[in-house]
């Protein structure tokens, strides 16, 4: 498997640390063909590590950035194979990165096997060698099955081959990232694993307690205002 961003930048990141850490985001609905272009070209002039878009929007060339989609997004029902057929059909139009969406109710219902069934699924459609990110919905996990069950679906997407775990789709009314879910997953996956913190991350003061906290991947859709807020 490739894994990219395992070791984040150190305590006080400067604006070029925290980019290289950064999946630019356009995720909405209503979002054009044109926006999507208008993405790539703000990610490039960022110097972010990756634009990351709906699958629709393949193929689309990102020049040097890694090419990011989403499965099963946003709310996570969709069959495994579904899962694993849209990813598929992704990397075959030139994404590099796929971030998908686990089915919270299982795991919310302690069907943890489930979950490593559902990634092992979308693992063996992408291959090797694309990036695999899993979104639990850290906000919903903690809510409904504490510290420990968030823990325990964490370890289950690494088991099914993650190389990385997110915190949120940021669609969920539950809310996005929190500086403790990070440090749940980051406890729970070890040092080995990326974890990618995502959902309302609007500030630079919040990017950096997220990355303290053991976030090596930000998924932002405010990149510039959060950048500009870390010194040169």
């Amino acid at each position: 498997m490739t894994n990219s961003n395992l070791t984040g930048p150190h305590d006080n990141p400067n604006r070029a640390a925290v980019a290289a850490l950064v999946d630019h985001t356009l995720l909405k609905p209503e979002a054009t063909r044109a926006d999507a272009e208008a993405a790539v070209a703000e990610a490039l002039d960022l110097g972010v590590y990756s634009v990351c878009l709906s699958p629709s929007m393949l193929p689309i060339e990102t020049g040097p950035l890694s090419a990011c989609v989403v499965a099963g997004f946003p709310s996570g029902k969709h069959h495994s194979l579904v899962k694993a057929a849209e990813a598929r059909f992704a990397v075959e139009n030139g994404a590099q990165e796929v971030d998908m969406v686990i089915d919270v109710g299982s795991a919310v219902d302690g069907r943890y096997d489930e979950i490593l069934a559902d990634v092992l699924t979308v693992r063996e459609g992408v291959g090797a060698d694309t990036v695999l990110k899993v979104i639990v919905e850290s906000a919903v996990l903690l809510e409904a099955i504490g510290d420990d069950g968030l823990a325990a679906v964490c370890r289950k997407a690494v088991e099914g081959g993650a190389d990385f775990v997110k915190t949120s789709t940021g669609f969920h009314p539950a809310g996005g990232a929190s500086v403790h879910a990070v440090r749940v997953m980051r406890a729970a996956v070890g040092g080995s694993i990326g974890v990618k913190a995502s959902g309302g991350i609007r500030t630079a003061e919040f990017a950096a307690e997220l990355i303290a906290a053991g976030a090596t991947r930000l998924g932002l859709s405010g990149s510039r205002a959060v950048l500009e807020g870390f010194a040169e």
